[in-house]
C-alpha cells in the first residue's frame, strides 16, 4: 500500500486508517468525511472515486457540510457516481446553507450558468455575495462581474470595482486585469492610465494573456508608462508566445522574433 506521494504506508499509518474505518462504519461524520477524502486523493489508500463518493454521502446525511460540498464536487464532475447537475445543486445548497463558502459559490454558479436549476442571476448574485462577504477571491471576481453586467443587480461599476479590488489584492488575476481596463477607462474610479498599468503588471505576471498584451500596448505607446520599445517587446512576447495573434502582428511589425 502507498500513499499519494508513492512512499510505503508504515504500520502506524495502517492502524490509524483501521481506525478511521471503525469509526466511520461506527457512523462517525467526521471521520467519514476525512476517509472520504482519503480515497479521492489515494492518500494512505487507493484512490476509489466511489468509495470517496459513499463515505461523504454517508457524512454529509449526518449534516456534514464539508462532505455535502465533495459530494456535490463528484456529481458536478462525475467523479465515482453518475454525473448530476442537480444533484450537485442539491448538495451544494446544504453546505451553503451551512455556511460553506465554497458551496456557496459553486450554488451561484449553478444560477447563472442554470445547470441543474432554472437560470436565476438574482439567486447567483445573492450566494456570490454570501461567499464573497468571506473573503473568497473568486465569489468576489465573479459578484463584481455581475454588478459590471449588470446581471441580477443594476449596473454598477463603483460596487464591481470594489468587489475586483477585493479580489485582486488577494493576487486574483482574473480581477485585477478587469480593475486595470477599470482604471483604463475610468469605469467606477477616475480614469488613470498609471493605475490600470499597475494591475495589468500584476496579472501579467501570473500570466494573464491579455494583462501582457495590454502592457504592451502601454510600453510602446507610453501610456500611463514611458515609452520603452524594448519592455513593449518583452509583453507582446510573452502574449504572443500564449497564442495571442495581435501580439504576434506587433513583434513582426516591430522587426522582432517570438
Amino acid at each position: 500500500m502507498y500513499n499519494k506521494r508513492g512512499i510505503g504506508v508504515n504500520d502506524e499509518e495502517k492502524d490509524e486508517i483501521k481506525k478511521l474505518h471503525k469509526e466511520a462504519e461506527q457512523g462517525n461524520a467526521g471521520a467519514q468525511s476525512i476517509l472520504g477524502l482519503y480515497y479521492y486523493d489515494g492518500d494512505f489508500v487507493p484512490q476509489d472515486y466511489a468509495e470517496a463518493a459513499k463515505w461523504w454521502r454517508k457524512a454529509a446525511e449526518q449534516g456534514n457540510a464539508y462532505a455535502q460540498y465533495n459530494l456535490g464536487q463528484c456529481y458536478y464532475d462525475g467523479d465515482g457516481v453518475p454525473q448530476d447537475y442537480a444533484e450537485a445543486a442539491k448538495w451544494w445548497r446544504m453546505a451553503a446553507e451551512h455556511g460553506d463558502a465554497y458551496a456557496q459559490f459553486y450554488l451561484g454558479g449553478c444560477y447563472y450558468n442554470g445547470e441543474g436549476i432554472p437560470q436565476d442571476y438574482a439567486e447567483a448574485v445573492k450566494w456570490y455575495r454570501r461567499a464573497a462577504e468571506q473573503g473568497y477571491d473568486k465569489a468576489q471576481y465573479n459578484l463584481g462581474v455581475c454588478y459590471s453586467n449588470g446581471e441580477g443587480v443594476l449596473q454598477d461599476y463603483a460596487e464591481a470595482v470594489k468587489w475586483w479590488c477585493k479580489a485582486a489584492e488577494q493576487e486574483y488575476d482574473k480581477a485585477q486585469y478587469n480593475l486595470g481596463v477599470c482604471y483604463w477607462n475610468g469605469n467606477g474610479v477616475p480614469q488613470d492610465y498609471a493605475e490600470a498599468v499597475k494591475w495589468w503588471c500584476k496579472a501579467a505576471e501570473q500570466g494573464d494573456v491579455l494583462a501582457q498584451y495590454n502592457l504592451g500596448l502601454c510600453y510602446y505607446n507610453g501610456e500611463g508608462v514611458q515609452q520603452d520599445y524594448a519592455e513593449a517587446a518583452k509583453w507582446y512576447r510573452k502574449a504572443a508566445r500564449q497564442g495571442k495573434k495581435e501580439a504576434q502582428k506587433k513583434l513582426i511589425m516591430m522587426g522582432e522574433e517570438w
